[in-house]
């Protein structure tokens, strides 16, 4: 072959190669190595490519044209899928070449397929010359979602200008040496040393420079004028006590969620040996973000009525979507909107609560479904409910009747605000989801006891509760009665896990993805219905099963995965899935609320880029991996 030609088959591999991941990032020797050594092979429909029968593997393929059917030989795995399609720029087999040993699946060309081939000697080579390569091979998922994040991220670009991302450390968002005192100096010399060094907040710390107590200008009105405490008592007694601290490696992120979900204005900065590093405060973030998590608690705090809550919404919304721009994961931006929702929500309730006498009844706020986990996105409506205990002496019907004339207009507001009433009438003003502990420790055992489909479809929405406002040891002893019933019925998680296989990952045996399943949405995949919900059913069956008390997802697959002896990587790769699903339903939702529709979970693949794809193939066969271990757990 000629000099020209040769050069000619080069540039084209190169330019094949440079389309798909890891290669299009792969470090110029090292892609210059592999295309030297690529080998182009055709292989008839229906040919064998690779098979456990023909022993330790000795090439490794790279789908040039064509497709080809993986389906693995013998008794299931359960951290193996049974069947998938490969496409172009996919690699296998990438585990038995790694391992040098012989293929568990089989690879048959479903139509004329031409395939690069590398030698499993240089495959190793290669792993070892790159890291690109070997992160892509050894943790296949994370490898994609990192390049997938950096998409989403140009994508938003024009969003996001100007704005810092929120994964900066805090190390860098840190301007200036933190002033601290200690626990015995005197209130005078700290307001003096405040004033001096035009500082808003004072850190005490110990003999060992561990922050106890934080100090601020809002305090010196509240906590010493107006009682009129002496400015010669040391600062102990009027400082905030157990303030809210992060490691060094936190990032903008974490100290934004923190002051959200508690509250507060300032997050310490921490070592190792908890010694103080820093301190960051609301106006920290304020430079990271157009609307300021200090605006949006202000607001919330501050309103009187839902018209300032609804606009408090609405930059909730604004927030999370600059968040989304500069590649926060879907796991913390779900529970970022979750906690400042849940902040709205209190507010609702303490309004109501102006205008409703509850005083005697003990009684909580709970929250169901998608909130009660945590993991809430742009598209939600209310699930909500009460438990409360009936005071002795008062008559239960006019205990019960109080509490729902509170919910309705609880229910109402939250309507106003941005939080849709629920179609299915799952709130608080429902009289069958306002009652007492023993109501619904009652309605948990019927449910338990008669795993009917009504009771399977009411424990996956009931069964992930979390209280929002109220008496906390209430859900608590809900939650303990719940799982004594579990264990005393085994045959109920069974039939939640067969209730649970009932919907199946979306992928074709011939076609990437199946996009029929809704008739009025052609060409789309419901990514609530058979994409999350796949992992939140399983997830939700392996905490009540081990007991653990998590409601969020990602927290019961970490939780369960440690008692069930899962590796930590496996674990890991199916909450990436499980995540990267997550981060397209909100991004959809997103477009569309812009194109003035109502946000929903139907994307047309064949709308996604090429790596999307691949990543959301991937999602679902970590979905199926998990079924598999339904399957064989439940013997369903």
């Amino acid at each position: 072959m000629s000099t020209s030609a040769v050069q000619m088959l080069v540039a084209a591999t190169t330019e094949f190669l440079c389309r798909h991941a890891p290669f299009d990032r792969m470090e110029p020797e090292a892609l210059t190595f592999l295309v030297e050594r690529l080998k182009l092979a055709y292989y008839p429909k229906d040919t064998q490519i690779v098979t456990p029968e023909m022993g330790v593997v000795t090439t490794f393929h790279i789908l040039q044209r064509g497709k080809v059917l993986a389906r693995q030989s013998g008794d299931l795995n359960v951290l193996d899928y049974s069947t998938m399609t490969l496409g172009p720029g996919e690699g296998f087999p990438i585990g038995s070449v790694t391992a040098q040993r012989a293929s568990t699946n089989s690879y048959v060309a479903l139509d004329d397929v031409f395939c690069y081939e590398l030698a499993a000697s240089d495959f190793l080579e290669l792993m070892r010359q790159s890291s690109v390569f070997n992160l892509h091979c050894t943790q296949y998922i994370v490898s994609l979602l990192n390049q997938s994040r950096q998409q989403l991220q140009v994508q938003f670009a024009q969003r996001a200008a100007e704005q810092q991302t929120m994964n900066s450390p805090l190390t860098t968002i840190i301007k200036s040496v933190p002033i601290s005192v200690s626990p015995e100096s005197t209130i005078r010399k700290v307001i003096e040393t405040m004033a001096n060094g035009n500082i808003g907040s004072i850190v005490v710390v110990d003999n060992e420079n561990r922050p106890i107590g934080i100090f601020t200008q809002s305090d010196v009105l509240k906590r010493i004028v107006l009682p009129g405490v002496s400015l010669e008592e040391p600062i102990f007694t009027v400082m905030s006590a157990t303030p809210q601290t992060l490691p060094v490696s936190a990032n903008a992120y974490d100290a934004a969620l923190a002051m959200a979900t508690y509250g507060v204005r300032h997050v310490l900065v921490v070592d190792e040996g908890d010694r103080l590093q820093g301190v960051i405060s609301e106006r920290d973030l304020f430079t990271l973000q157009r609307v300021g998590l200090r605006q949006i608690r202000q607001s919330i705090d501050g309103s009187a009525d839902t018209d300032m809550l609804r606009q408090a919404a609405s930059d909730v919304r604004q927030l999370a979507l600059n968040m989304l721009a500069q590649g926060v994961g879907a796991e913390q931006l779900t529970q970022f909107i979750s906690a400042l929702n849940d902040t709205l929500t209190r507010r609702v309730v303490q309004l109501n609560l102006d205008r409703h006498d509850l005083g005697g009844i003990e009684w909580a706020w709970l929250s169901f479904g998608s909130e009660g986990r945590d993991e809430q996105t742009f598209s939600t409506d209310q699930d909500n409910g009460i438990v409360y205990l009936c005071p002795d002496g008062m008559a239960h019907e006019q205990t019960r009747m109080r509490l729902l004339d509170f919910a309705r207009d609880v229910n109402s507001d939250l309507d106003k605000v941005g939080f849709p009433l629920c179609k299915g009438n799952i709130m608080a003003s429902n009289p069958e989801l306002c009652l007492t502990l023993e109501q619904w420790e009652q309605k948990f055992a019927a449910w338990v006891r008669t795993p009917e489909p009504m009771a399977l479809l009411n424990g996956s929405i009931f069964f992930d509760f979390r209280t929002l406002f109220g008496k906390f040891s209430l859900a608590h002893g809900l939650r303990q009665t719940l799982f004594d019933l579990v264990r005393g019925n085994p045959l109920f998680l069974r039939m939640m896990a067969e209730n649970a296989l009932s919907v199946q990952p979306p992928l074709g045996k011939i076609r990437d993805f199946i996009t029929d399943a809704d008739p009025e949405h052609p060409g789309s995949i419901d990514l609530k219905k058979f994409g999350a919900r796949l992992f939140i059913d399983a997830a939700r069956i392996f905490a009540l099963a081990q007991g653990v008390p998590n409601t969020n997802t990602v927290q019961r697959l970490k939780l369960a995965g440690v008692k069930m002896k899962v590796a930590t990587h496996e674990v890991a790769s199916i909450i990436e899935g499980f995540s990267f699903i997550q981060a397209m339903r909100l991004r959809h939702q997103h477009l569309e609320q812009e194109r003035g529709r109502p946000g929903d979970n139907f994307v047309r693949p064949d709308q996604l880029n090429e790596l999307e794809r691949r990543i959301l193939k991937e999602s679902f066969r970590q979905a199926r991996k998990l079924q598999q271990r339904l399957k064989l757990d439940y013997q369903v």
